[in-house]
C-alpha cells in the first residue's frame, strides 16, 4: 500500500513557540511495523516545555522535530510479520521504543532501557501528524467501548497507575498527590481504584482544585504562595506543618507530579515515618532535600519514570493493563478532556496549554484526515 506524502501533515517545532504545519515523509514500513493514522493526540506537559523552551534538561530541539506522544489512531497497513493488529483495528500508541534485549528490558523494567527512543523526544518525531510507523511490539488494539480520546489517555494514565504501584498503595491508606494537572488527577483515580481510603490532592491554582472536587479527591488543599524572598525549605516545612494541623496527620504516601523543589521537600515532610514519598515529576536537575528526615524517620524516596511492568517478574505490561481498568470502569479519564482542536491549529492547541488558566486540564488534538 502506498501513501501520498502531501498528505501527512505534522506540527513540528521549529522554534521558541512556533509551529510549522508541513508535509513529511511517511517513513518506510517494516516488517515487523505498523502504520497508523494518527487520530487524537493529547498534549502533555514535555510538549509544552519543548515549545516554550526548546529543551529538556539536556535535551535540545537542534533541528524541526514533531512533538506529540499521547496518542490513538487507525491501523492503515501493517508489516508483513505483524500477527497482533489488523487494518482498520483501533489502537493506542505506546511511544517508547525499547531495544528489548538489554538487562534492563528482559528484567521487565524496560523504562529504564538505556536505548530507548520515544516519541516527541530529540531526535525521534512525535505522533503529532497523520501517519505514524511504529513497532508493532508497543501497538495495542482497543477495546470497541473504549474512544480514540480515552486511548491517547492511555499513556498519562500508565505513568499514574505505575506511580502509585511504586509507592506501594493499599487498601485504606491515606494518600496525597501535590500538582492538580492531568498525571496527578490520574493518579489520584489510581490511588482510588487501588483502595485508598482517602485520597488528598494540592494545588496553587484555584480552578484545577475546582475540577478535583468531581474527580478521584476527597480533600483539595489550596495552596498559597512563597511569601517574597521566602527560601524554598522554610516554605516547605511551613506549609506542611500547616497541612499536617489541617489533616490531623501525615499521609501513608506522598506522590509529587510537579517536580518543583518546594514540592520534592513537602512529600517528605509530607511522608508518615516508614512511608513513601514518590517523584514522579521531573524538575531541576539537583535539589535539595531533608536528608534528617529521610534518614531518622525511615521515609522510602523513590523515583518514576514513566511506567513498565508491575514487578521485574510480571508478564502484564503498564498498556495493557491501563486500558483493562478503562474497560472494566474502574478508572474514567473522559472528564479530563476540557478542550480539543483540530491538527491545522496544533500551534493554538500548544499555546493554549502554555498559557491557559481558564480551566484546561488535558487538551487533545483531533486529525479528521
Amino acid at each position: 500500500m502506498t501513501f501520498d506524502v502531501e498528505k501527512n501533515l505534522s506540527a513540528a517545532l521549529i522554534g521558541l513557540e512556533k509551529i510549522d504545519m508541513r508535509n513529511m515523509p511517511v517513513p518506510e514500513l517494516g516488517p515487523f511495523d505498523v502504520l497508523v493514522n494518527v487520530k487524537v493526540t493529547g498534549i502533555c506537559g514535555s510538549d509544552v516545555h519543548f515549545f516554550k523552551h526548546n529543551r529538556i534538561l539536556h535535551l535540545e530541539v537542534t533541528e524541526p522535530l514533531v512533538l506529540g506522544h499521547e496518542s490513538a489512531g487507525v491501523v492503515v497497513a501493517i508489516g508483513s510479520q505483524v500477527t497482533r493488529v489488523n487494518v482498520n483495528d483501533r489502537v493506542a500508541i505506546e511511544p517508547g521504543v525499547t531495544c528489548r534485549t538489554c538487562e534492563m528490558c528482559k528484567s521487565g523494567q524496560y523504562n529504564l532501557c538505556p536505548h530507548c527512543k520515544f516519541a516527541a523526544t530529540p531526535p525521534t518525531h512525535g505522533t503529532l501528524c497523520n501517519y505514524y510507523v511504529h513497532p508493532e511490539d508497543f501497538i495495542f488494539k482497543l477495546p470497541d467501548d473504549i474512544s480514540l480520546e480515552e486511548g491517547a489517555l492511555v499513556e498519562p494514565l500508565s505513568v499514574g497507575m505505575y506511580a502509585v504501584e511504586r509507592a506501594n498503595v493499599k487498601p485504606g491508606d491515606v494518600v496525597l498527590v501535590l500538582g492538580a494537572g492531568p498525571v496527578g488527577l490520574l493518579t489520584c483515580a489510581a490511588a482510588k481504584a487501588a483502595g485508598a481510603a482517602q485520597v488528598i490532592i494540592a494545588d496553587l491554582i484555584p480552578s484545577r482544585l475546582e475540577f478535583a472536587k468531581t474527580y478521584a479527591t476527597d480533600t483539595q488543599l489550596l495552596l498559597d504562595r512563597p511569601e517574597k524572598g521566602e527560601p524554598n525549605f522554610e516554605y516547605a516545612r511551613r506549609t506542611s506543618t500547616q497541612i499536617i494541623q489541617k489533616l490531623g496527620q501525615q499521609a501513608d504516601t506522598v506522590l509529587d507530579c510537579t517536580g518543583a523543589e518546594t514540592c520534592v521537600q513537602m512529600a517528605v515532610l509530607l511522608t508518615k515515618s516508614g512511608g513513601s514519598a514518590v517523584l514522579v515529576g521531573l524538575g531541576a536537575t539537583t535539589q535539595t532535600l531533608p536528608v534528617v528526615d529521610i534518614t531518622v524517620r525511615q521515609v522510602n524516596v523513590k523515583g518514576v519514570f514513566r511506567y513498565c511492568n508491575v514487578s521485574p517478574v510480571s508478564i502484564v505490561r503498564a498498556y495493557p493493563r491501563a486500558i483493562s481498568m478503562l474497560t472494566k470502569g474502574n478508572i474514567d479519564v473522559k472528564p479530563l478532556i476540557t478542550h480539543t482542536y483540530p491538527i491545522e491549529k496544533s500551534q493554538e492547541a500548544l499555546l493554549h496549554a502554555t498559557n491557559g488558566s481558564d480551566g484546561a486540564i488535558k487538551i487533545q488534538v483531533i486529525n479528521d484526515q
